[in-house]
């Protein structure tokens, strides 16, 4: 059978590669993978799940880290199959729309990832410079269209993508050097003009990317002064001492972003297998450390998860 549909210029399927150069190491990396999607799925779920049924925690700051966590399930869940499927089955076919799916849905939830932050900095803004208007201005209502404001800027921003690679013609071959289906590792493939696809997925990663980091900044700023200002230093350190979390997520999300990136432009000479696994760093990284983050760092999530582990073994006794 042809590896080709008759009726249209791409292919049936594609083949991923996995992490080319390192394919006779593919079930020995594996083991951290697997274990990092594991930590991700049971981190996210017990912070959705504690949030959810705890209704002391149904405030602002805690629903926007339950959206989070909601994110990083989907982005590591989107990616990580496929992967371990690869890497353990050598299952590298991939249908070419399934592949699309999978690059919309990766792309869009980085993006709502982002879009979070951003609203988690403004959580930390209000509570801090406005702290006596804060139930007022952080209402049921606003998070609702925060979340939603976030998701329609991630789907407008992704839709376009999968209908341009619609339209290419495949002539380069079904390979990609990749483990999953990342936008400009598709279009390495298209024949035609690919201009279009190059500028516009570079201007919304500079988009997203230097705007939302942007006003995250600015709110730190706000937020820095506002702590400075206080009389106590004990105040300080206890005002300040509810950002670090979230400085923490900023920080698991951002700087692999920007290693990748300058990787990207500054080492393009180095082995193709050593930009891929950092691209897959940037993807697994956040989903597994955001709820050791808000585990450690938040005394809140950290009563709960230590109430609900003890009542279990309680039980279990």
């Amino acid at each position: 059978m042809s590896a080709y549909n008759i009726t249209s210029t791409h292919p049936a399927v594609f083949l991923l590669m996995g992490i080319p150069g390192l394919e006779h190491l593919h079930m020995w990396i594996s083991i951290p993978f697997c274990s990092a999607y594991t930590l991700a799925l049971f981190g996210n779920c017990t912070l959705i799940f504690i949030i959810r049924a705890d209704a002391a925690l149904h405030e602002p700051m805690y629903l926007f880290l339950a959206m989070l966590a909601a994110i990083d399930l989907v982005l590591s869940s989107t990616t990580l199959p496929k992967m371990l499927a690869i890497f353990w089955f050598r299952d590298q076919e991939i249908n070419f729309y399934a592949c699309l799916v999978q690059m919309f849905f990766l792309h869009s939830f980085a993006i709502m990832e982002s879009a979070m932050l951003l609203a988690m900095a403004f959580d930390r803004y209000v509570a801090i410079c406005k702290p006596l208007h804060y139930t007022t201005i952080l209402t049921r209502p606003l998070i609702a269209k925060i979340g939603m404001a976030a998701v329609t800027r991630a789907v407008t921003l992704m839709t376009p993508l999968p209908f341009l690679l619609q339209s290419f013609h495949y002539c380069r071959g079904r390979v990609i050097a990749h483990c999953y289906c990342e936008h400009m590792a598709v279009v390495r493939l298209a024949c035609g003009d690919t201009h279009f696809n190059n500028i516009y997925g570079i201007a919304v990663a500079m988009f997203i990317v230097v705007l939302d980091l942007l006003f995250v900044i600015l709110s730190y700023i706000f937020i820095l002064r506002a702590v400075l200002q206080l009389a106590s230093q004990e105040a300080r350190y206890k005002a300040f001492g509810t950002c670090v979390s979230h400085i923490g997520a900023i920080l698991s999300f951002y700087t692999p972003v920007v290693i990748s990136s300058v990787m990207h432009r500054v080492a393009r000479r180095a082995a193709p297998h050593v930009h891929i696994l950092l691209a897959n760093f940037y993807l697994l990284f956040p989903p597994v450390i955001n709820p050791i983050i808000y585990g450690v760092k938040t005394k809140q999530i950290r009563e709960r998860v230590l109430g609900l582990f003890l009542r279990k073994e309680a039980k279990g006794g």
